[in-house]
Formats: C-alpha cells, sequence, structure tokens
C-alpha cells in the first residue's frame, strides 16, 4: 500500500494545512498484549506506507508502538518522526477534567 494512495483529510492549523492519512493501522488486537509482535507489525505497516497509527494506554501497545518508530528511523524507513501521525484515546477512568492531563501524559510517556 503506497502512503500516496491512501485517502487523507486537511488538518487546518493557523500557520499551514497538513493532509493525515484517513486509514490508521490499528495497535489494539495484539494478542497477549506482546509488544514484540505489536513493534513487528508497526515495522511492516510502515515499510507497506502507513504514516497513520491508532493506539490507546488500555491497548498496551504505546510502548512497542513507540520502540517501532524509533526503529524505522534508525533503519531510514522514515527520515522524521513528522511523518506519521499517532491517534490515542483518553480512556474512560481519565475522562474527568482534573484527570485528563495526567491520562495524556500517560499516554505520551
Amino acid at each position: 500500500m503506497s502512503a500516496s494512495k491512501i485517502p487523507q483529510v486537511v488538518l487546518k492549523s493557523s500557520s499551514n494545512q497538513i493532509k493525515m492519512p484517513i486509514i490508521a493501522f490499528g495497535t489494539a488486537a495484539v494478542t497477549n498484549n506482546d509488544g514484540e509482535i505489536t513493534k513487528a507489525a508497526v515495522i511492516e505497516a510502515i515499510k507497506s506506507g502507513y504514516r497513520h497509527f491508532d493506539t490507546a494506554l488500555i491497548y498496551g501497545s504505546e510502548e512497542a508502538l513507540g520502540e517501532a518508530i524509533e526503529e524505522a528511523l534508525q533503519l531510514g524507513l522514515i527520515q522524521s518522526r513528522d511523518e506519521l501521525f499517532i491517534t490515542s484515546k483518553l480512556w474512560l477512568t481519565d475522562n474527568f477534567p482534573h484527570l485528563v492531563l495526567s491520562g495524556l501524559q500517560k499516554s505520551l510517556q
């Protein structure tokens, strides 16, 4: 799957417009939360042209996704983290005004 063939949506900011692929590679359905399987799958997805990845703290895949991105950079599969879009979700237990920031910080780690 070539990255140029994936439909995109334009995200508008105050300074520019960014095209984000509307199809993301999901990381929720990994058997037994095996980080090595997730990491290998993400590397193959990047090789196949995926540039948008879906994750969540509850999936247990965020660390492996980060490791895969680091490896993809080292292998030269991508030149910069800026080439990728990462979609995560705030889980229900953190969906209260006083918990939002800490919930997001957990995902960003």
